[in-house]
């Protein structure tokens, strides 16, 4: 994940324009508000992708899409709001083990994280039925920010054993809320910009025992999470 300036990764945003790359490499945030805030570019955990060429890029829209997926601007501005939502200390996307995998999860969907650069293993309990949605590598920022780190990014995830279907945003508006010390945006302020990434959305998994292998790169950064995913029977 990647965020210029505020952030610990940091992000890059003019004005309310905010820099964030997905939960594992490095991105830009220029100046939210006053002042700089920062770029980080980031590759979040779960199932599986591909790299960006392998993928056709999705279009852009303001309400969910069909079958239930989140449209690309929706699901990326909550997204990036949920790992923006707590503070360092119990951050999923600095999360070390999974025990902080529930923190603020909503009730429609559960986000998966990557990490700030560096590898992870996660044991996490999944609700049954629910969703699932992750970035692989992900960035926010101007639509030029974006261009350049689309150009060669690449993911994989492999959901028992096999590949799971990455999508392609090239750029949508998105809106990121923080709240204070999140290593993220590194403050409480509201981002505004455009964002991309490669995402994957999953329907909910059978209940058992399952794992998922996480890995990303773009440009120098690289990131990967080995999760083992518990999902309850349902009642």
């Amino acid at each position: 994940m990647r965020v210029r300036g505020g952030g610990r990764a940091g992000l890059v945003g003019m004005g309310l324009a905010a820099v964030l790359v997905g939960c594992g490499g490095g991105g830009d945030t220029e100046g939210a508000g006053a002042g700089e805030a920062s770029e980080r570019a980031s590759t979040a955990s779960a199932s599986a992708s591909s790299s960006p060429a392998s993928s056709a890029p999705s279009s852009p829209s303001s309400s969910s899409s069909e079958q239930g997926r989140l449209a690309p601007d929706v699901l990326q501005s909550r997204w990036w709001s949920w790992a923006a939502s707590e503070p360092e200390s119990t951050n999923p996307v600095a999360d070390e083990d999974g025990g902080d995998c529930a923190r603020n999860q909503p009730k429609d969907v559960w986000f998966l994280a990557g990490t700030f650069g560096t590898r992870a293993a996660r044991s996490c309990p999944v609700p049954a039925g629910v969703p699932l949605a992750f970035p692989l590598v992900n960035r926010i920022g101007g639509p030029a920010d974006c261009a350049l780190f689309m150009d060669g990014v690449e993911g994989t995830a492999v959901l028992d054993g096999k590949k799971a279907e990455a999508d392609v945003y090239r750029g949508q508006a998105v809106t990121v809320e923080s709240v204070a010390g999140n290593p993220v945006t590194g403050t409480d302020e509201t981002f505004e910009g455009t964002g991309c990434g490669l995402w994957v959305q999953l329907p909910g998994l059978d209940s058992g025992l399952h794992t998922l292998k996480i890995r990303g790169r773009a440009g120098d950064f690289a990131t990967g999470v080995d999760y083992t995913l518990t999902v309850a029977a349902s009642s």
